[in-house]
C-alpha cells in the first residue's frame, strides 16, 4: 500500500534566510500578498523589515496584523477583508503558529467562501485557496510545514481541525534568528509541543516509514536542546536545532498524525484560552502514561532515540523511563498544571464531559495507540488538573 507524502515545495533554511523572501515570493510570480501577522511583531518593527524586503523586489505587500493567539471564527473576519481590498493574490504567515493559522484559513476562505466549520474534520479540503508563504518565528507548531489549521468556533468555543492539501504553505523560511527573541515560558510552551508533535507522529495508528524517520530526529533533536534553549535564549546552536526540528516534528504529524493529547489538547484552549503548546504540555505525561501498554516497543523507541535509556535497555524499561523523563522535563520548563494556571476547579469539571465529547469527535484519540472512552479522557482530566500521575 502507498503513502501518500505532502510536503512544501520551496524551504529556505538558515541564519538570514529571510532575507531571501522577496526573491522566493518573485520566484512564485505572486505580486500583490497579504501578510498576516501580529501586533507584537509589528510594533517590534520586524513587519516593516519583512515588506521592506517584499517591496525590493517591486512586490506590493499589504498587512494584516490584527491576528489574535488561537485565532476565531470572528478573528477572520478583518483578515478576509483586507485580502479583497487589496486584491491579494497570496497570503504570508508571519509569526508563531497562530498568525499562521489564521494566514491559512484566510488563504481557504477567501478563495472559496463559506463558513470556518464547513472545514474542519472529517473533511479533507484540497479545493481552491491562494497560495500560502510561510515564515515562522516560534520553533514549536511546525505550522509551517504542515497542511493543518486550526480555528476556534467563536459561537461554541469548539477549536476546529481543518485538514487538507490546500491549507499547506507552498514555501516556507525557516530561519532561526527569528526565535532568539522568544521568552523562556514560549520556548518551552513551543519546544514541549514540537516534542508531542514527534511523539504523536511516531505512536500514531496512521504512521509511515517517512514519517517515523522524521519524527525520531526530531526527538533526538529536542531532548538534546530544549532545556539549553529554555535557559539561555542567546544560545544559538540550540535555538537553530529546535527550529530545524520543530518543523521535522511538523513534517511528521502532517503526514502522519496527531493523537489523543491533541484531541485533548484543544478543548482546554478553546473553552479556557490556554496556548496551544501549554495545553499540550500539560498533558503529555499523563497520556503518555495512559498509552503506553498498548505500544510499549514503539514508546520504547522514543526513549532510545531522546537518549534516555541505553539502546540495549528492554521495551518495558525504555518506554517507562520515557514516562518518567517526560514529567521530569515538564518539571524542568515549570509547566503549570491547570489548577495552578489560574483555571477554577468547578468551571474545570462544569465541562468535563463536554471536553471529551470534542476530544472525540476531533478524530485525534482514535488516531492514539489505546484509543480511549470518553470516561476515560474525563478520568485523564481530572488527573492533570492538580498534576496527579495517571
Amino acid at each position: 500500500m502507498s503513502t501518500s507524502i505532502a510536503l512544501p515545495r520551496f524551504l529556505r533554511i538558515g541564519a538570514g534566510a529571510v532575507e531571501e523572501l522577496g526573491s522566493v515570493v518573485a520566484q512564485l510570480a505572486i505580486t500583490r500578498p497579504v501578510l498576516v501577522t501580529d501586533a507584537f511583531l509589528t510594533g517590534r518593527g520586524h513587519t516593516s523589515r519583512l515588506v521592506e524586503i517584499l517591496s525590493k523586489e517591486g512586490i506590493d505587500a499589504a498587512v494584516f496584523d490584527k491576528t489574535v493567539p488561537d485565532p476565531t471564527t470572528d478573528s477572520l473576519a478583518a483578515g478576509l477583508e483586507t485580502i479583497r481590498s487589496h486584491d491579494a493574490d497570496a497570503v504570508i504567515g508571519f509569526g508563531g503558529g497562530s498568525p499562521m493559522d489564521t494566514a491559512k484559513a484566510l488563504a481557504v476562505l477567501s478563495a472559496s467562501g463559506g463558513e470556518m466549520g464547513s472545514y474542519k474534520a472529517p473533511r479533507v479540503y484540497t479545493g481552491p485557496a491562494l497560495p500560502i508563504i510561510a515564515v515562522p518565528t516560534t520553533a514549536g507548531s511546525g505550522s509551517e510545514a504542515t497542511q493543518f489549521s486550526v480555528i476556534t468556533d467563536s459561537a461554541t468555543d469548539e477549536k476546529m481541525l481543518c485538514p487538507g492539501q490546500s491549507f499547506l504553505p507552498i514555501a516556507t523560511i525557516i530561519d532561526f534568528e527569528l526565535t532568539m527573541s522568544m521568552p523562556p515560558r514560549l520556548t518551552a510552551d513551543t519546544g514541549v509541543d514540537a516534542l508531542t508533535h514527534a511523539i504523536e507522529a511516531y505512536v500514531s495508528r496512521r504512521r509511515n516509514g517517512f514519517s517515523d524517520g522524521l519524527a525520531l530526529a526530531a526527538m533526538r533533536t529536542i531532548a538534546s536542546h530544549l532545556r539549553r534553549a529554555y535557559r539561555d535564549g542567546d544560545d544559538r546552536d540550540a535555538r537553530e536545532a529546535m527550529m530545524l526540528a520543530s518543523m521535522q516534528a511538523g513534517m511528521a504529524f502532517s503526514n502522519s498524525s496527531v493523537a489523543l493529547v491533541h484531541g485533548m489538547s484543544r478543548p482546554i484552549g478553546g473553552h479556557f484560552h490556554v496556548a496551544h503548546g501549554l495545553s499540550n504540555a500539560m498533558l503529555l505525561p499523563a497520556v503518555t502514561r495512559f498509552s503506553l501498554e498498548a505500544a510499549v516497543g514503539r514508546y520504547a523507541d522514543c526513549a532510545r532515540a531522546m537518549r534516555i535509556v541505553a539502546d540495549t535497555s528492554s521495551d518495558d524499561v525504555a518506554a517507562a523511563a520515557l514516562a518518567d523523563e517526560l514529567e521530569q522535563l515538564c518539571h524542568d520548563v515549570h509547566v503549570p498544571t491547570p489548577r495552578s494556571y489560574g483555571i477554577a476547579e468547578a468551571d474545570w469539571n462544569s465541562r468535563l464531559d463536554l471536553m471529551a465529547e470534542q476530544a472525540i469527535a476531533s478524530g485525534s484519540p482514535g488516531n492514539n495507540p489505546r484509543v480511549p472512552t470518553a470516561e476515560e479522557i474525563v478520568e485523564i482530566y481530572d488527573a492533570i488538573y492538580s498534576g496527579a500521575n495517571t
